[in-house]
């Protein structure tokens, strides 16, 4: 009995223990409890809170209305549409691949439209809905409509789509908007506005679409969502509306733009007119161009490869781009180097037999009339394109005198136009060679800049740049496109200030002698006397050639049987009235041949109607043909007939 009585006492002990260790334990667990819950309720409770209303509530973007761009006068060159949409809320479809299958099956899905919802559904919530079609005809939305209860989830929306009404015209100046790529996010993300694009499908590209894209865009609106555990929105717990974007209005004139457009027929080439007085654009054209409604909302791959692989690159911005010889239309701005230098002082002259050499070569540089000019004074040289006088010139004033003053009219630099992707040209001196290709400067390079040849490169908006700086009288404005930008919503209009880029004082003689030379271009005897004929306003204008391909000492430039796209570019710059302009005009035409003769009369067209608001009779088909490979025939250039 002492035995059993011992036992129950021992067992009694070590259950009493255990009891009491399990309850330390269990009083230890509730006091790590009790600090975790402080630790989460107390001391960290605004983190968690924030994190806990965020699973709750999500933010929906609201897309803003992109915009207007009009020309000045009213006329839309850019707006908004509403289109039907097939849009698919992910977190509503228990099976989406079948789903859209079964969609397949009513209205046409291609393997582009799945790749596109693809990425919008990466790009976003899955209670948002992203479209799996766009562009929907009236007939495709009824046949929808009508199977509507066989697909939860799936709705019919109507979203704003850009829309270029006047199609190619200015297409190189409006530009074009198209999707948001992971590069554009990347730019968005380190200009610091990337939240702003949330639920943005698309941005500008090019042209004015993209330089003015912040304006444009507008800023984007937010709704408050509620949602449930599985994702579904429940209710709208506030909004905030989106902001419109900004109207742009223009300087250019869309009749101007069409006419000068029209004009080129089927030529390559480009033409930019200016108003010397304030910068203003006044058409801005490069030929050929393309519809940019085509990007919008994706280009097809036949439609790229057509635009990609053409030979006449017609989505190249050739007055931002094409980079040219600025052939005899550089020589105005040599002329007035050398009156400024002092080295012509009238009344020199020279006796030109048709071609130059330096001191000490046999070498000749060959003037385009082979029997020369006769006597001739440095108004004389501009009116009858002499090169013999301008080869001399340049040799004089030597190269970096002479580019050092032609830099002053914008040539060799860019001209920070409202539109990206400007190239600076070439204005060569002795060091730019050196670096380019190790090699010295010869004096022969120095002659043939003096006419606008050799390394010498422009693009079309420096001509007419530069044409506006000489109409000016050295006054170099600002070239832009837009004028005035205005709220969409109260509808205040905001000027864009006109900005002096340079100035140069310009001996007012001097002047005299070069615009004198300019408008006895456009006078019988002068290289462009036909664009002149029975102009009720003055023109002062030059026109220039500028070669593709070298031609050899002994050889002769013979454009019969030419290769079309070796023969010379046509060039032709002017400014009207001559007494005071206001529209400065430069024209190139690819492989046109001659200044005169097929530039000229493009921007006569361009002239006449802003001036006197004339409308060509002429058809574009007026202009000259290219002259096919291995045609003959029996039309040729007379030999006194000026060759610019």
């Amino acid at each position: 009995m002492v035995a059993e009585l011992k036992n129950y006492i021992h067992e009694q002990y070590y259950f009493r223990l255990r009891l009491g260790v399990a309850g330390l334990v269990v009083l230890c667990l509730f006091t790590l409890l009790a600090f975790r819950f402080y630790y989460l309720q107390i001391l960290h409770y605004d983190h968690y809170q924030t994190l806990a209303e965020n699973n709750r509530i999500s933010l929906v973007p609201t897309i803003p209305n992109r915009g207007l761009i009009l020309d000045k006068n009213g006329v839309v060159l850019a707006h908004n549409f509403f289109v039907y949409t097939l849009e698919i809320t992910p977190s509503k479809v228990k099976n989406l691949d079948s789903t859209i299958a079964e969609l397949g099956q009513l209205i046409e899905v291609s393997s582009q439209d799945k790749k596109r919802f693809k990425k919008f559904r990466e790009q976003s919530h899955s209670f948002e809905s992203a479209p799996i079609r766009t562009h929907l005809n009236e007939i495709e939305a009824a046949k929808f409509a009508v199977n509507h209860y066989r697909f939860p989830g799936v709705e019919i929306k109507s979203r704003l789509f850009r829309h270029y009404p006047l199609g190619k015209l200015g297409s190189h100046m409006v530009g074009y908007i198209g999707r948001i790529n992971d590069k554009d996010i990347e730019n968005l993300k380190n200009d610091g506005v990337y939240s702003n694009y949330k639920g943005s499908d698309h941005i500008g590209k090019s042209g004015l679409e993209q330089f003015y894209e912040r304006q444009l865009h507008g800023v984007t609106g937010f709704q408050q969502v509620e949602i449930d555990a599985d994702g579904h929105a429940v209710r709208v717990l506030s909004s905030n509306a989106p902001i419109p974007g900004d109207n742009l209005i223009l300087s250019a004139d869309s009749k101007l733009q069409e006419i000068a457009e029209t004009a080129f027929g089927e030529r390559r080439g480009a033409l930019v007119a200016i108003n010397p007085k304030t910068g203003e654009v006044l058409s801005y054209v490069s030929q050929p161009t393309f519809n940019p409604n085509l990007f919008v909302d994706g280009i097809d791959s036949e439609n790229w490869k057509l635009l990609n692989e053409s030979l006449d690159k017609p989505l190249i911005n050739r007055p931002l781009r094409g980079i040219y010889p600025p052939g005899s239309t550089f020589k105005p701005f040599v002329a007035l180097a050398g009156l400024e230098a002092g080295k012509r002082t009238p009344p020199f002259s020279i006796q030109d037999g048709g071609f130059f050499t330096l001191a000490g070569s046999s070498h000749r540089y060959r003037d385009w009339k082979p029997s020369g000019h006769g006597m001739v004074d440095m108004q004389k040289a501009i009116t009858v394109s002499c090169d013999t006088f301008f080869y001399g010139l340049a040799m004089e004033l030597g190269i970096e005198r002479l580019t050092s003053f032609v830099s002053h009219f914008g040539f060799g630099r860019k001209s920070d136009l409202d539109i990206k992707g400007e190239i600076g040209g070439l204005l060569p001196t002795p060091e730019w060679k050196k670096r380019r290709y190790k090699q010295p400067w010869f004096p022969g390079e120095t002659v043939i800049v003096g006419i606008g040849q050799g390394y010498t490169l422009v693009t079309p908006l420096q001509l007419a740049q530069a044409t506006a700086i000489l109409a000016n009288n050295g006054v170099a404005m600002k070239p832009h496109l837009v004028t005035k930008i205005q709220n969409s919503l109260t509808g205040k209009q905001t000027d864009v200030p006109t900005v002096v880029q340079d100035r140069i004082e310009l001996n007012p003689e001097n002047m005299a002698i070069v615009k004198r030379g300019m408008v006895d271009v456009t006078l019988p005897g002068g290289t462009a006397a036909s664009v002149g004929a029975n102009a009720p306003y003055s023109i002062a204008a030059k026109t220039g050639t500028a070669q593709v391909i070298g031609i050899k000492q002994n050889e002769k430039y013979n454009e019969h049987g030419m290769n079309e796209r070796h023969l010379d570019h046509a060039l032709f710059i002017a400014f009207a009235p001559a007494e005071d302009p206001t529209i400065a005009v430069a024209v190139i035409v690819e492989n046109g041949r001659h200044g005169g003769s097929t530039a000229g009369p493009i921007a006569r067209k361009v002239m006449d109607y802003y001036l006197l608001g004339k409308t060509p009779a002429i058809e574009p088909s007026a202009v000259a043909a290219p002259v096919p490979a291995g045609a003959t025939g029996t039309a040729t250039i007379p030999e006194e007939e000026p060759h610019d």
